[in-house]
C-alpha cells in the first residue's frame, strides 16, 4: 500500500514508430500539471513517462529506416525525452522498455504468473493488427479491419497464455467495489460492458519475430509487447523490489494516464494480471479522448499533424501549456485550431490576466513609491474579492482529483474576471485624488489576488508565474500552497513592472 501522502502518475509509455505529436504533449501536460499541483500542495511526488520499444510495429519501422530496431529505439526515445523538456515537464523518472531494469522487472512478472498458474503454452490462431499491436476476435472486426480501422492479419504459432477467462468474475467484482477506477464514468461503462460480455485468454507470447523481451526459460518466444508495456509502471518503482523505497511509498499508483484507444489494455489486462501476481492495481486510469485539427483527424497523409515545438515556437511555451491545458473538458475529444489557440492567448492571457497584473503593478509604481501598500479597513466588496482569491483552493482541489485542469483553470479566471470588475468599479485613478488611503486599500486587495492567483497558476504557467511572482516580490521559499494563508506584507518595494502576456499578432497583420 503507498505511503499516505505519496502522489504517483504516468503517462503512457510512447510507441517509438514515429515522431511525438499534440497528442504526446497533452498527455503528458495533463500528467506534469498533476503533478506540479500535488507538489505545490505538500504531496510527495514521482512522475513517470517514458517510452515503449518492443514489438513487431518498432522491429517493421526500424527496418523500413534502414536501422537495426535498438538504433532506431534509441533515436526515436530521445525525440520523446526532448518533447519532455520542451514543455517543461517535471517528470522524475523517464523509463525506456529496453532498460535492463525494467527487462529485469518483466521477467520477475512473468514468473509471478508462471507461479499463480495463469499462463500456459498453447497455439494461437486468430487476428492480429500489427499496428495496434492488438488481439481481435471475429466478432470485433468492422468490414475485415480491426475495431480502430487497422488492417489484421491471420496469425498462427506457437503462444504462451494468459487466463484472462478465469478473471472475468474478479474483474467484475473489482470494478463493483471500485466504481471510480475509471474515468470518465462512460469509459468505466465500456470497461465493464466489454468484460461481462466474455473474455478469452490472451496470447501472451510470440515467435515470428525476436524484437521483444525473450520469455524466461524459453527464448523462442518473445512476451507480447502489452504485458511488456504495462510493467513499466512497476519496473520505474524497482520491481520486483518490493520492500525498496519506491515501490514502498509510492504503489499502487495513483493515477495511469492514457488514450482511450489504450483503456483495454489498462483496465481489463493489466488489473488482472497484477492481481494474478499478487500485486495491487492502480488506483485509477483515466481515459482521455482525442484532439482532432481544424475539425479533421490528425494524419500524416493529410499533413495536418500538430508539432508541439512548433506551437511553442510561434506562441510561446506557457500559452501552448494554458490552451492544451483549457481548451477541452478533459475525458472529451477536442479540436484545434490556430484561430482558437490565438483567441485563449489574446483575450484569457493577454486581457484578462496580464493586464489586470499590469495595470495593477503599474499604478503601485506610480502612486505608492514601488511598494506594496498599506491597506486600511476593509469593504464588503473588498472581502469578496479576497475571499474568492481565498476559496480558489479547495475548489482547484476538487477538480484536479479528477484531472480537470479545464475546471481548475475556468475558476481562477473566475477570480481573475472578479479581479478586473473590482478595479472598474472601484476606479484607484479617482481615488488617488479623492480618498489616496482608499485607493492604497484597494491596491493591497488587487495585489494580494495577484499573488494568490500567481501561487495557483504555477502548475499549469510555471515560468509565466514566476515573473509575475517575481514582480511581486515573493521570495522562492512561499510559492508553495501553504504559503496562501498568508497575507502580503506592505512596505515591500517591488521590482519595475513588466508585461508577463503580449498580445499575439500574426506577422502580416503587425
Amino acid at each position: 500500500m503507498a505511503v499516505s501522502g505519496a502522489f504517483y502518475v504516468t503517462t503512457p509509455i510512447y510507441y517509438v514508430n514515429d515522431s511525438p505529436h499534440i497528442g504526446h504533449a497533452y498527455t503528458t501536460l495533463a500528467c506534469d500539471a498533476l503533478a506540479r499541483f500535488m507538489r505545490l500542495d505538500g504531496r510527495r511526488v514521482h512522475f513517470l513517462t517514458g517510452t515503449d520499444e518492443h514489438g513487431q510495429k518498432v522491429e517493421k519501422a526500424a527496418s523500413d529506416a534502414g536501422l537495426d530496431p535498438q538504433t532506431f529505439t534509441d533515436r526515436v526515445s530521445q525525440r520523446f525525452r526532448d518533447l519532455a523538456a520542451a514543455i517543461n515537464c517535471s517528470n522524475d523518472d523517464f523509463i525506456r522498455t529496453t532498460e535492463p531494469r525494467h527487462k529485469r522487472s518483466v521477467a520477475a512478472l512473468w514468473e509471478r504468473l508462471i507461479a499463480s498458474g495463469d499462463i500456459y503454452l498453447g497455439k494461437y490462431a486468430g487476428w492480429y493488427s500489427v499496428r495496434d499491436e492488438a488481439f481481435y476476435a471475429e466478432s470485433e472486426l468492422v468490414g475485415g479491419a480491426a475495431p480502430t480501422g487497422a488492417p489484421v492479419e491471420w496469425v498462427e504459432e506457437p503462444s504462451y497464455f494468459f487466463r484472462l477467462s478465469a478473471w472475468q468474475d474478479r474483474l467484475l467484482e473489482f470494478y463493483a467495489a471500485r466504481p471510480d477506477f475509471v474515468l470518465p464514468a462512460t469509459r468505466m461503462n465500456e470497461v465493464t460492458s466489454f468484460v461481462r460480455g466474455g473474455l478469452q485468454d490472451l496470447s501472451v507470447s510470440r515467435t515470428t519475430f525476436a524484437w521483444g523481451i525473450p520469455v524466461p526459460g524459453d527464448p523462442a518466444h518473445v512476451m507480447y509487447v502489452w504485458l511488456d508495456a504495462l510493467a513499466n509502471y512497476i519496473s520505474a518503482l524497482g520491481f520486483p523490489d518490493t520492500e525498496g523505497e519506491l515501490y514502498r511509498i509510492f504503489w499502487p499508483a495513483n493515477f495511469h494516464v492514457v488514450g482511450k484507444d489504450i483503456l483495454r489494455f489498462h483496465a481489463v489486462y493489466w488489473p488482472a494480471f497484477l492481481m494474478s501476481a499478487g500485486l495491487e492495481p492502480p488506483q485509477q486510469i483515466f481515459a482521455h479522448g482525442w484532439w482532432t485539427v481544424e475539425g479533421q483527424k490528425m494524419s500524416k497523409s493529410l499533413g495536418n499533424v500538430v508539432s508541439p515545438a512548433s506551437l511553442i515556437q510561434k506562441y510561446g511555451l506557457d500559452q501552448t501549456r494554458y490552451f492544451l491545458l483549457r481548451e477541452i473538458v478533459f475525458g472529451s475529444d477536442g479540436d484545434f485550431s490556430h484561430a482558437a489557440m490565438v483567441r485563449r492567448i489574446n483575450h484569457d492571457l493577454a486581457n484578462d490576466y496580464g493586464n489586470l497584473a499590469q495595470r495593477v503593478l503599474s499604478m503601485i509604481a506610480k502612486n505608492c513609491g514601488g511598494t506594496v501598500p498599506e491597506p486600511g479597513p476593509v469593504t464588503d466588496a473588498d472581502q469578496a474579492l479576497l475571499d474568492s482569491a481565498h476559496a480558489l483552493l479547495d475548489r482547484m482541489r476538487a477538480a484536479m482529483a479528477e484531472i480537470a485542469s479545464h475546471r481548475a483553470l475556468e475558476q481562477i479566471w473566475e477570480v481573475c474576471g472578479a479581479a478586473n470588475r473590482y478595479i472598474d468599479a472601484q476606479a484607484p485613478w479617482t481615488l488617488r485624488k479623492t480618498d489616496p488611503a482608499r485607493m492604497a486599500t484597494v491596491l493591497w486587495v488587487l495585489a494580494e489576488t495577484l499573488r494568490r492567483l500567481a501561487l495557483l497558476t504555477q502548475p499549469f504557467m510555471p515560468d509565466a508565474s514566476a515573473k509575475l511572482l517575481d514582480l511581486l516580490a515573493i521570495p522562492e521559499t512561499e510559492r508553495s500552497f501553504a504559503a496562501l494563508g498568508a497575507a502580503l506584507p506592505a512596505g515591500t518595494a517591488l521590482p519595475a513592472p513588466a508585461g508577463i502576456f503580449p498580445r499575439h499578432v500574426e506577422p502580416e497583420a503587425a
